[in-house]
């Protein structure tokens, strides 16, 4: 049995999580290649920034953020006390992974392992990510950047309250800018909404590419639910190969 098939077995999927069709290099255990385009890549560059309604808390954020670089956000982000969850976590969880990555993952928030080692996803979620990750011959850290919709660990794992996340969205839509990825997934309800501007189901979500600011988003399942209620696994895999689908132009 190989390293894939047993990573499969796993995740319960086997033989499901299959692709059809994939690049030589991914066949020898490398990340999936991707075609690269000025058609691909000039509408996510061109329309990294929406001018939302002037007047909004986050509009006010989004404008003091504006043009600052990677080590500014990160001392800004330490720093914060833009809302309450600051005073009742041990550190903020800024992100990690390839500053310029083609793909992005987001996800809620941190929770007790994450708030105790100051990285997204390092927990028992954190290893179900990186399988995923690898079924898709990805791999943290490469081509990958992984974050949060905010920095901050709720109390008791909740999900973070709508002035919440107006404080610290500003933060990852400057990341976004930054990294200019070429895909993002968000994982959960939560980091779904938030990004798409939305109150809407994951079912509804599910399914079909959105557009953030001209870059594709595909919305799948959170780790920590699949975890929860693993029969969802294989439409999560669905989610996954629609999201390489559209990334090789297929969509």
């Amino acid at each position: 049995m190989d390293r894939r098939e047993a990573l499969l077995r796993e995740l319960n999927l086997y033989p499901q999580w299959k692709l059809r069709a994939r690049s030589a290099r991914a066949a020898q255990g490398g990340a999936a290649s991707v075609p690269v385009t000025a058609e691909a890549i000039a509408p996510a560059a061109a329309a990294q920034k929406m001018p939302p309604d002037s007047g909004s808390p986050i509009a006010k954020r989004q404008a003091e953020l504006d043009g600052l670089g990677w080590t500014e956000m990160k001392r800004l982000v330490r720093d914060c006390t833009a809302c309450k969850l600051r005073a009742g976590c041990t550190q903020t969880v800024f992100g990690v992974g390839d500053e310029k990555a083609g793909w992005l993952f987001v996800g809620e928030g941190p929770g007790a392992d994450e708030d105790a080692q100051g990285e997204p996803f390092v927990g028992q979620a954190g290893k179900l990510l990186d399988n995923m990750l690898m079924a898709i011959n990805l791999k943290r850290g490469t081509n990958v950047y992984i974050a949060n919709i905010v920095k901050c660990r709720p109390p008791g794992n909740r999900n973070p309250e709508a002035d919440e996340i107006a404080a610290c969205l500003p933060y990852l839509q400057r990341q976004i800018e930054l990294i200019r990825p070429r895909m993002i997934v968000a994982l959960g309800k939560v980091a779904s909404n938030a990004l798409l501007g939305r109150d809407a189901t994951l079912a509804s979500l599910r399914g079909k590419p959105h557009d953030y600011r001209g870059i594709p988003l595909i919305v799948t399942y959170h780790p920590a639910y699949l975890l929860r209620s693993p029969m969802e696994k294989a439409k999560a895999w669905q989610d996954l190969k629609l999201a390489v689908k559209t990334m090789e132009g297929g969509m």
